[in-house]
């Protein structure tokens, strides 16, 4: 059976940054890597479900919202995918994108969309403060990325 594209990425040396993990078409999906992997040093549940509902709510809010696929956690706990249609946006532009949406969530200051029972089916653990840290960390270690520094 073919190894997957992740797979045959090196963990024990993937630094935390933006990378592009696939092109399958026109849909390109960058690997947002938040956390070293094989360190334990994993993201929470809440981290993880908390930026996934300010992120994807900015991204699908945005101009840009017609070029968003699709925006989720990685199942390895250490950062998220962005899946986002290449005929609509550029690689720099999705970058541009990126740093937009994660400066605009780690300053979000309405309240936590999805945070009711009839919106989220764990509502319970989503946490602004949580999103806030997370997305401000991220910001910083992106505000100047590239196209050129998207390689593994």
């Amino acid at each position: 059976m073919e190894r997957i594209a992740s797979f045959q990425v090196d963990h024990n040396k993937l630094q935390p940054g933006l990378y592009l993990s696939r092109r399958d078409g026109d849909i390109t999906t960058f690997d947002l890597r938040f956390k070293k992997p094989n360190t334990g040093d994993l993201l929470t549940n809440a981290e993880l479900h908390s930026v996934e509902h300010i992120i994807a709510t900015l991204l699908r809010n945005s101009q840009e919202k017609d070029a968003v696929i699709y925006f989720g956690p990685m199942g390895c706990q250490t950062g998220f995918y962005f899946l986002f249609d290449s005929r609509r946006l550029s690689d720099e532009g999705a970058i541009a994108l990126l740093q937009s949406v994660f400066a605009a969530g780690a300053d979000f200051d309405g309240p936590m969309p999805g945070k009711s029972a009839a919106e989220c089916g764990n509502y319970r653990n989503l946490s602004l403060e949580a999103a806030r840290a997370q997305c401000a960390f991220y910001r910083d270690l992106i505000q100047d990325w590239t196209a050129e520094k998207l390689a593994y």
